[in-house]
Formats: C-alpha cells, sequence, structure tokens
C-alpha cells in the first residue's frame, strides 16, 4: 500500500511538474509572439503616418502622445478615433487624424489626414475604399499622385468655394469621367481641417491617453 501510495504521488508530482513547466512555456511564446506583432502592427503603423507627416515635423513618440476623439459627423466617424500628435522641440507641430468621406462611389472612403498646427495640410492617404478599380485607383497613392495635390493646402491658399472640384466651380482637380470619388475625398478632407482649427488648442492641451 505504501509502494502504491508513493507511486501514485510521485506520478502526481511529475504530472504537476510537467504541466507547470509547459503552461510556463505556453505563456513565454504567447507573450513573446504578442509583442513582436504588437511591434510590427506600430511599426507598419508609423510607416503610414510618417507618408503623411514625415518625422522632420516632429520629435517626440507620436504613436504614445495620443488623444482619443468622440465620434464626429464633422469627421464622418461614427466611433472614437486616435489622434496622433508631433511635437518639435517641445512645441506641437502636427496632427494626424482619421477622416471618413461616406459619399464614395461605391461608399466609405476611409482616409488619415496631417496637419501642421499653423493648419496648414502635410498630407493625406486613403487608408480603405471599395471604389470600383480603375475609375477609382487614382485616390490610391500607390498608383496615383492626385491625393498630394492636398499637401500644402490650407484655408489661406483655398477659399471656401474652392475645395469643390473644377467642375463644381472648385480647384480640385479630377479625372474626366470619374467626380463622385474625388469631391467625396476633397469634401472630408475639408471638413478636417475645420474640425482641426475649431478644437486645434483642446488637441493638443489635452492630456496623452498613454
Amino acid at each position: 500500500m505504501k509502494r502504491l501510495t508513493k507511486a501514485t504521488l510521485r506520478t502526481a508530482l511529475n504530472l504537476f511538474f510537467f504541466t507547470v513547466i509547459g503552461t510556463t512555456i505556453l505563456a513565454y511564446t504567447f507573450n513573446l509572439t504578442h509583442e513582436r506583432i504588437a511591434q510590427s502592427e506600430a511599426a507598419a503603423k508609423l510607416k503610414l503616418i510618417n507618408q503623411v507627416a514625415p518625422t522632420a515635423l516632429y520629435d517626440n513618440d507620436l504613436l504614445n502622445d495620443t488623444v482619443t476623439l468622440p465620434a464626429s459627423a464633422q469627421l464622418g466617424t461614427e466611433q472614437e478615433t486616435p489622434a496622433y500628435r508631433g511635437r518639435l522641440k517641445g512645441q506641437p507641430s502636427v496632427v494626424v487624424i482619421e477622416a471618413i468621406a461616406p459619399d464614395g462611389y461605391s461608399g466609405k472612403i476611409s482616409l488619415i489626414v496631417a496637419i501642421n498646427y499653423d493648419g496648414v495640410i502635410s498630407g493625406v492617404r486613403v487608408v480603405a475604399h471599395k471604389e470600383t478599380p480603375g475609375l477609382g485607383d487614382y485616390i490610391d497613392i500607390a498608383k496615383n499622385k492626385w491625393i498630394s495635390l492636398f499637401g500644402g493646402a490650407s484655408h489661406q491658399r483655398y477659399q471656401e468655394d474652392d475645395w469643390k472640384v473644377k467642375k463644381d466651380g472648385g480647384q480640385i482637380d479630377y479625372m474626366a469621367g470619374a467626380t463622385i470619388t474625388p469631391r467625396a475625398v476633397a469634401k472630408a478632407v475639408h471638413k478636417a481641417l475645420h474640425y482641426f482649427e475649431e478644437n486645434r488648442a483642446r488637441l493638443f492641451a489635452q492630456q496623452a491617453d498613454n
């Protein structure tokens, strides 16, 4: 009986030992994988942001200097979104916000818009859309430079009516035969600029989320 008890105890201890070791290894592997995924996602996000807000515009940890913006009809957002704040030598320099053009030809067009503290747009990129291939391709920076025309735009450079496509009497170029997509993007960018100007002080004064 004593031998049986000792054998049973030894087996139980061995099982416990291997269970602890296995759980520890799994936890370590999960944490390591999770950390690598998080690092990859952060790197991809920063790479995209730097297309509209070059590193020359800021010297802070932009990804960790964020504030959460509430859903906004002006931005076209239906849920909270992050705003990434750039600072240069301790002074506010640029902010990157998300905006949605709800009236694209085939649905919503998701954008990021970088705006310098002085109200000049640094850059715009389309991050997601469902526009018709061919007609909608030119809003994709990888296929056309059209989206770059918003760089340098401001209310000092363009009057209110100038933010329309030329067909509507504005100054925004567009591809013949396709006005709905550029019209939607131009409107969304213009609204994002208005949002920034109305909330500039609060955007940079608010304490960071992180």
